[in-house]
């Protein structure tokens, strides 16, 4: 159901037009009359630079105005989307392919098994309780229950040691802010314990209690949008209040530094991460036992994460002295880092995860921004690769120290997600769960090809396409790119490209500097003034898909989400010529102030602020907001939704208004703004059919290709 319906069809007409103009496909050329959005003088100066900020009142998303302007904004969009003619046919394939029953892999607590399960079109996964692996089980959490419309979801999760007690949290409307709950698995009732302010946060417990991360309440009057300073980790005892819970960790001299707690396997040692930022973290350790407490890393210059312990001995993942990453071991009896030793030395490849199961060691590497995983002995000794079933992506080998078995899931861009049983002492694995999926991934095929950026640099890409379909210069192309953060975009199957492949068109991922594929300095070569760098390799994939023939700018797509709604926005305003159609979706859009919103501050090792005055100039050179111009853009719809207190609904705002004001050509430039939706994660089922079909639908629809499935 359309969240905004329609005040009265007039009105419906006066914003949305069609005039009788056939297209190549039979198609009539819908009209667009996007409303006025006022614009105020507001004037900000930095370092002696005046910037114009017109539409600062859209910050505030709570207002009336802003609220009404939403509602005639989104009047507008469904208004357009309704009319193209093929959008319900590409909803019911949608619907049709993601129709399937979906398992994750099983774990072990205590005594039982638990995998969560979707039945097919539930708009959350449920969990259930097993005696065995392969037994189907009981329902033992139903977050389709935590709400009536399925926008509320789980936002995390953690067993105590015996398996008896399960701590979850529940996300309201797509929010990053968490409520916390806890059920005894024996009766299955739910305790009178709860956890309020929680906020990127774990649940790690230690005996009768478990550790989390929460901000201050709000006082009242206060903007809950400011409530992001302050970051705790407490201590919760089962059957207390909340307002007794012990205050383990916070850093009263500078506010805006997260932290963050764990335990090993044993429960002996907390561990404590401080961040000031998105890359680097200080570390310190408490040893439960002694109650001694050793602050290991100070400093946030590199990135360090325990694996787990084996006695008073760490093992540390770290990138210090090692860009790629490599495994230490760690005394805690003589911690100095001049006493660390090299237990998984850094290798080509970038080590992205470790895990320990059934004695052995698994290590997780990017080979070309792939999957490969490598087997190691607990005393470091390399074993043998494991053996994937081909090129794709694997999140690493689950299971507990003492389990002869593992379980690890495997995907690619033409293979649904399937559950591997492992057989830790022989390390040979079998199919545990393979999805049904009303498509035919034989027919399709993923290669790989490599460019060269405007600086030389060589740059992966993935092409996804039907086998043997015709590179005929005019295939409907989705270019796909993030490039941030040091996060790979790797392998993996996704529902909503099926009627884009199946319509003969082609899913591309460029794998450009600022991820995580090739390890620290690929990503450190796309951040701050590097990050250009970014944007050139986008665009450079760009060209080299029409230079080889396999599409134009009249049927090439780019899309992105947050960072990559940044990259979209960029790359749309440096290169509007180059595309047809461009979704920044849940982008950071306005770089002068992104640190100012919520949890923005936090990026500022990527991106710098504009507070210092060179790391002004550079944002101000490629802000998407600041860099809009009187030209013609590609047909564009931003994307963002009401709830996401992450990526604030503002940059969308600001920049659609900017762009609408400005753009000079016939093609629509929209925004869909969502409700009772966040960042994207917990997003339920319905919503995620809803907003793909309607992207999908822009997409051909303004390349002016029309959804005939060449599988029909």
């Amino acid at each position: 159901m359309r969240f905004l319906q329609y005040a009265t069809a007039i009105l419906v007409l006066a914003l949305v037009g069609c005039k009788n103009e056939d297209m190549s496909q039979g198609f009539p050329t819908i009209e667009v009359v996007t409303p006025t959005t006022r614009m105020d003088t507001v004037v900000e100066d930095y370092h002696g630079v005046k910037v114009e900020d017109p539409y600062r009142w859209l910050e505030d998303d709570t207002s009336a105005e802003t609220g009404e302007w939403v509602k005639a904004q989104n009047e507008v969009t469904y208004g357009y989307i309704d009319q193209i003619p093929f959008r319900d046919k590409i909803r019911d394939r949608l619907e049709q392919v993601w129709n399937y029953e979906k398992y994750g892999s099983p774990f072990k607590e205590g005594d039982k098994y638990y995998y969560f399960k979707n039945d097919g079109l539930q708009n959350q996964y449920v969990l259930y309780a097993a005696d065995s692996p392969t037994d189907e089980g009981v329902v033992v959490l139903d977050p389709n229950k935590f709400s009536d419309d399925g926008t509320a979801s789980l936002g995390g999760m953690s067993f105590n040691k015996e398996g008896n007690y399960l701590a979850y949290f529940v996300s309201e409307g797509g929010s990053d802010w968490r409520t916390g709950y806890v059920k005894d698995m024996s009766t299955g009732d739910l305790l009178d314990d709860k956890i309020e302010w929680a906020k990127f946060s774990g649940l790690s417990w230690q005996g009768d209690g478990f550790y989390y991360s929460r901000y201050p309440e709000p006082k009242e009057g206060d903007e809950l949008s400011a409530a992001n300073e302050y970051h705790a980790v407490y201590f919760h005892k089962l059957g207390t209040e909340q307002s007794e819970d012990k205050l383990i960790y916070v850093d009263n001299d500078y506010p805006q530094r997260n932290v963050y707690a764990g335990t090993t396997e044993d429960e002996r040692f907390v561990i404590l991460s401080k961040s000031e930022s998105t890359s680097g973290n200080a570390l310190s350790i408490i040893d439960s036992k002694t109650g001694k407490r050793v602050d290991l890393v100070t400093d946030f210059d590199h990135d360090y994460s325990v694996v787990d312990n084996d006695g008073s001995k760490l093992l540390l993942q770290t990138n210090v002295g090692a860009p790629k990453n490599r495994v230490v071991s760690v005394d805690l009896d003589n911690p100095a880092a001049s006493n660390w030793q090299d237990f998984i030395p850094e290798s080509d490849d970038p080590l992205r995860g470790v895990s320990m199961v059934g004695g052995k060691i698994f290590a997780t590497y990017m080979h070309d921004a792939s999957s490969l995983v490598k087997v190691f002995d607990m005393d470091g000794k390399f074993i043998q690769n494991l053996d994937l079933p081909g090129i794709g992506s694997t999140g690493g080998v689950s299971g507990k120290k003492e389990q002869d078995i593992g379980f690890y899931s495997f995907t690619s861009f033409t293979r649904p997600s399937t559950i591997y049983q492992l057989d830790v002492k022989t390390l040979s694995s079998e199919v545990f769960r393979k999805p049904d999926v009303d498509f035919d991934s034989d027919a399709y095929e993923t290669v790989q090809e490599w460019y060269t950026s405007k600086d030389g640099t060589k740059v992966p890409m993935f092409i996804t396409r039907k086998k043997g379909l015709e590179m005929d210069g005019v295939r409907p192309t989705l270019l796909y790119g993030y490039g941030g953060f040091d996060i790979p975009i790797t392998p993996s199957f996704s529902l909503k490209r099926i009627p884009l492949l199946e319509n003969g068109g082609m899913y591309v991922v460029a794998n450009i500097r600022g991820g995580g594929e090739f390890g620290k300095d690929w990503h450190q070569a796309g951040t701050k003034e590097r990050k250009q760098n970014v944007f050139d390799d986008f665009i450079a994939a760009a060209e080299y898909l029409i230079d080889q023939g396999y599409t134009t700018p009249a049927k090439l797509a780019i899309e992105g989400r947050s960072n990559g709604g940044l990259l979209v926005g960029a790359t749309m305003t440096q290169r509007p010529d180059l595309f047809a159609v461009a979704f920044p979706h849940v982008g950071v859009l306005d770089m002068l102030r992104y640190h100012e919103f919520t949890i923005g501050w936090a990026w500022a090792a990527d991106y710098g602020r504009s507070d210092d005055p060179e790391a002004f100039k550079y944002l101000m050179e490629y802000s998407p907001l600041h860099n809009v111009e009187e030209v013609a853009y590609p047909a564009t719809m931003v994307a963002t939704a009401d709830h996401d207190d992450r990526v604030v609904p503002a940059h969308s705002f600001k920049f659609i208004s900017e762009l609408q004001r400005k753009h000079q050509g016939p093609n629509p430039v929209l925004i869909r703004v969502e409700t009772s939706a966040g960042h994207g994660a917990g997003k339920p089922t319905s919503m995620q059919i809803d907003e793909n079909a309607d992207y999908l639908a822009f997409m051909l629809y303004n390349m002016d290709e029309g959804y005939n499935p060449i599988n029909d």
